[in-house]
């Protein structure tokens, strides 16, 4: 652990990718953190496979002038959380930090992270939300009650305003004291990518945060909050509104939350009671809010409407049949199989 005099705790922000068409993202990603408010800092920035994606990295870096990025190439399998868990083993900071690498930073975020942990020293990490950037202004259509399918978790339609607990971060934005992981890391059964896929769709187990957050809980007897004002901004293309991209996601999603809720269900760990909460909550919002906002609609924009209705059945029908694939093994891999081609 470094701590820097006088000038607060030191952050490491670990970032990685797989895809050459990231190298621009990571370059903007890089731009935002040299522009923090906060100055105790390093990125560790992890490729995974290409060699040439970290020659590509440093070489920004260095025409930046950015001296505190540090560049690692991962040679090995594992998907993002071996990625992450090679990232945090370079950290030096004592608060270790987790951006995407098609994300922006706020140039507070760091700031803010610091600020939290240190007015609530029994919170053992903190989460944030993500707003999306549109690739053209014909995409927001998109209802904010689905952002999660894009990775914008926490939108403002939640209407969270101050700090409070929560079940778990989110890998798009979340920081940890350094003590999460002297207990725990990512779970290499989660994270897994298809590669071959430009838009990144995850297949399989993609909950390695949900996964993190509630191990590190158990562990500690510590919180994790979210605070509001930790934002980033997520670059969302096209392809990630297409039927194709947000049904798998529903699918995983859905499979992901049976799986762990299942297993803290056999722990019957109380504190662990609130393991779909969250989902349920949502539900609750969608019932109540969602669709009669949407009917309303349909006098206004029935274009819009429609368009609107449609997805939420879509992304629901998906959830719910990927939750069942969870819950019944045998029916459930062809199900699996289907959605991981």
């Amino acid at each position: 652990m470094m701590r820097t005099r006088d000038r607060g705790p030191l952050v490491s922000i670990v970032a990685t990718t797989y895809a050459r068409e990231r190298v621009r993202d990571v370059e903007a990603l890089i731009d935002s953190i040299a522009a923090q408010t906060y100055p105790c800092l390093e990125l560790v920035f992890v490729a995974e496979r290409v060699p040439e994606i970290a020659e590509q990295v440093a070489a920004y870096a260095r025409q930046r002038r950015f001296d505190t990025v540090r560049v690692l190439f991962h040679e090995g399998g594992g998907g993002l959380s071996r990625a992450r868990n090679v990232g945090v083993d370079a950290a030096r900071g004592e608060i270790v930090a987790f951006i995407d690498d098609d994300a922006v930073a706020c140039p507070d975020w760091v700031e803010t992270i610091v600020t939290v942990l240190a007015d609530h020293p029994s919170a053992i990490g903190v989460a944030g939300g993500a707003q999306p950037i549109w690739q053209d202004p014909s995409m927001r259509w998109f209802p904010e009650e689905f952002f999660w399918i894009i990775s914008c978790p926490v939108p403002a339609w939640t209407g969270v305003k101050e700090v409070q607990p929560v079940r778990n971060a989110w890998g798009i934005n979340m920081a940890f004291r350094r003590e999460a992981f002297d207990r725990c890391r990512f779970s290499e059964t989660f994270g897994v990518s298809n590669r071959g896929q430009p838009e990144g769709i995850k297949l399989g187990l993609q909950g390695d945060d949900t996964d993190f957050c509630v191990r590190v809980r158990r562990a500690t007897g510590r919180t994790i909050l979210f605070a509001p004002s930790c934002q980033v901004y997520h670059k969302v293309s096209r392809d990630r509104l297409t039927p194709r991209f947000t049904r798998r996601q529903a699918f995983w999603d859905g499979y992901t939350k049976a799986t762990i809720g299942s297993v803290l269900r056999e722990t019957g760990d109380p504190a662990d009671r609130f393991a779909l909460s969250n989902e349920f909550t949502a539900l609750r919002q969608m019932v109540c809010s969602f669709f009669p906002s949407a009917a309303a609609l349909l006098f206004r924009d029935p274009a819009c409407a429609v368009r609107r209705l449609a997805l939420a059945l879509d992304v629901l029908l998906h959830f719910g049949l990927g939750y069942i694939a969870a819950r019944m093994p045998k029916p459930g891999q062809l199900l699996a199989r289907r959605y991981a081609r």
